[in-house]
């Protein structure tokens, strides 16, 4: 289970080093092996334990080829997945195709996610963060389920 927020660097060659709170979790749940994808609706990138994406990517491939938005869906997702491995740093190298999408530089935020990490640019995950508790009171656009939501 993923949780937290994390500030991380990544080095010139785009790797960022997993934070040691994620580590054991990432080596015993799947031996230390990763997907990463882009968001479809974000400009970040989603890393998930290999198990993990093998679940969601066998749902996305049942889905009907003739449908122009499963379709679009699959071929972003799953065209997009790149398989990861932690190396003896434990660090991850992130594809240039992908760190361009997310606009990652030097400065990122990993935000756990529950099953998955979710891979920020520090300055964009500021502004969506801002914008996120703008809007926070806005009840128009919230599910019904939330409204019962107690924390």
């Amino acid at each position: 289970m993923f949780r937290g927020v994390a500030a991380i660097n990544l080095d010139a060659k785009g790797r960022m080093v997993l934070p040691v709170r994620y580590r054991d979790q990432v080596n015993a749940v799947c031996n230390g092996q990763l997907v990463v994808t882009i968001d479809t609706e974000e400009p970040c990138l989603m890393i998930y334990p290999l198990l993990e994406w093998d679940l969601i990517q066998q749902k996305l491939e049942q889905l009907p080829s003739f449908n122009p938005a499963a379709r679009r869906i699959q071929r972003l997702l799953i065209g997009h997945a790149t398989d990861l491995e932690l190396d003896s740093n434990s660090r991850i190298l992130l594809p240039a195709l992908l760190r361009d999408y997310a606009e990652l530089d030097k400065k990122a935020i990993l935000l756990g996610q529950g099953k998955k990490l979710e891979l920020w640019s520090e300055s964009l995950w500021h502004m969506r963060r801002d914008a996120y508790l703008q809007g926070f009171n806005d009840t128009a656009v919230m599910p019904d389920m939330m409204q019962n939501l107690s924390l």
